[in-house]
């Protein structure tokens, strides 16, 4: 099974709901360790790649990615632009031209837009950033695909290990971005953009789940 070029147009759909549904409870985690915006920036991004949906119903998944990434760059503020649109350009990269993704696509696929987020952001596990929720889950899609697990049980290994990741930044003290700032105060605060990263998980996987 593979995941069509209507499945990622569906999944990008899917996800600007995901984040007006959760845009305050986004914006309520960034106040307490950073600028009470990451909910209210995502929704913005998200709801402009939204307008770009029209446009982009016949072109393929490469070019799809690559629209998302740069509309974010040029309309979510805070470190989330930069990172977010990272993440999609270099997904768009890696899959241009084609129509549909097989497992091995998600896989490497994901690695390239990690890396780039990694490169970008200079965070790594840890530092209490969206790394912690989207390394883990890139670690767990790789074993599902070295076992050849059906895609859908594989989207929910990667969600699951995403959301443990995220849960996981809770007790750590911020290394990179606004919360480090606070120090050993950024300590008991789930990361907002590992909170988003999980959503983005999670919302491919409840999307793709049937694939």
């Amino acid at each position: 099974m593979t995941i069509s070029r209507d499945d990622v147009l569906m999944w990008i759909k899917n996800y600007a709901g995901v984040i007006r549904e959760n845009k305050e409870y986004l914006t309520d985690l960034d106040a307490a360790i950073g600028d009470a915006d990451h909910g209210a920036n995502m929704d913005r991004g998200f709801q402009a790649v939204l307008g770009k949906m029209p446009e982009l119903a016949d072109k393929d998944i490469g070019t799809i990615f690559k629209t998302v990434g740069m509309t974010l760059l040029s309309t979510v503020g805070g470190a989330g632009g930069p990172l977010y649109g990272t993440l999609f350009l270099q997904a768009g990269m890696k899959t241009a031209g084609k129509m549909e993704l097989s497992l091995e696509d998600l896989v490497t696929t994901f690695e390239a837009a990690i890396s780039g987020v990694v490169m970008r952001g200079k965070a790594e596990v840890g530092d209490k950033t969206m790394i912690d929720a989207l390394t883990p889950a890139l670690e767990a899609l790789k074993k599902a695909s070295e076992e050849n697990q059906p895609i859908a049980e594989a989207l929910a290994a990667f969600a699951e290990a995403g959301k443990k990741g995220m849960e996981s930044t809770t007790p750590l003290v911020a290394k990179k971005g606004r919360a480090s700032y606070l120090g050993a105060r950024s300590a008991g605060h789930q990361d907002p953009g590992a909170t988003s990263s999980y959503l983005l998980l999670r919302t491919a996987a409840d999307t793709w789940g049937d694939a």
